[in-house]
């Protein structure tokens, strides 16, 4: 009985990340001026990407969103949603990003325990939790040319990393997976709203930033210096 809960539960979850993630694609794809076909396509990408990439690694093949046709129903809902409201689903630009935490929360933790349930290393289990959530934000931002805003210091891949250790520690220590699953979204959604609300950042090296300003100033004083020397 606990087991079919846990997997209802999980599922329910999973669905609802899916469309979250489903979401932020089409935005960016609206947002970017593709067409329906492209919309579409980065909708889909963004909501199964993460999950693919876990199944491939854990060797859980064929990945379920391949195997399942309602994730494939779930993403197209998304970048229909928003390809034909795209004016009012953007003016929810602070509740998207709240959905868009709210996805990257269920997908890490069900991406945990998915790793678990096959018998994963437990450092790796925080580690595929991570990817389950990030994967399909990394795909949506190279498809769509931007740099993968998990590669800067907002705190993204970190709030992941954090739910899938939680799932990771837990079944470590034999804790039923229904409350670290619960604890490590909660948590992922704290760090996601602290960032969203407070400006929590990773730390980023300010060596490079001061060496990228020097060299800016070294070649502002030559071209200084060039047009001294017609002057003359």
């Amino acid at each position: 009985m606990h087991n079919v809960l846990l997997q209802n539960i999980t599922a329910g979850l999973d669905w609802v990340g899916t469309f979250a993630f489903a979401l932020s694609g089409g935005l960016l794809g609206v947002q970017k001026r593709f067409d329906l076909f492209g919309v579409l396509f980065l909708s889909f990408v963004v909501a199964v990407a993460g999950g693919m990439l876990r199944d491939v690694l854990i060797g859980a093949v064929p990945p379920v969103a391949i195997g399942e046709i309602h994730y494939f129903l779930i993403a197209i809902a998304g970048g229909l949603v928003t390809f034909f409201a795209y004016p009012k689903i953007a003016s929810l630009r602070h509740q998207i990003l709240l959905l868009d935490a709210v996805g990257l929360s269920l997908f890490a933790v069900t991406g945990a325990q998915k790793a678990i349930d096959y018998g994963i290393n437990p450092l790796m289990v925080a580690i595929m939790g991570m990817l389950t959530g990030i994967g399909g934000g990394m795909t949506r931002d190279v498809l769509a040319g931007d740099v993968p805003a998990v590669l800067r210091s907002d705190l993204y891949a970190i709030a992941a990393l954090a739910a899938g250790a939680v799932v990771a520690i837990d079944h470590v220590i034999s804790v039923p997976p229904l409350y670290p699953m619960l604890l490590g979204a909660a948590l992922c959604m704290f760090l996601r709203i602290m960032a969203i609300y407070r400006g929590w950042r990773a730390p980023i090296a300010h060596w490079s930033r001061s060496r990228r300003e020097h060299d800016q100033h070294r070649g502002s004083d030559h071209y200084r210096d060039r047009g001294r020397g017609r002057d003359r």
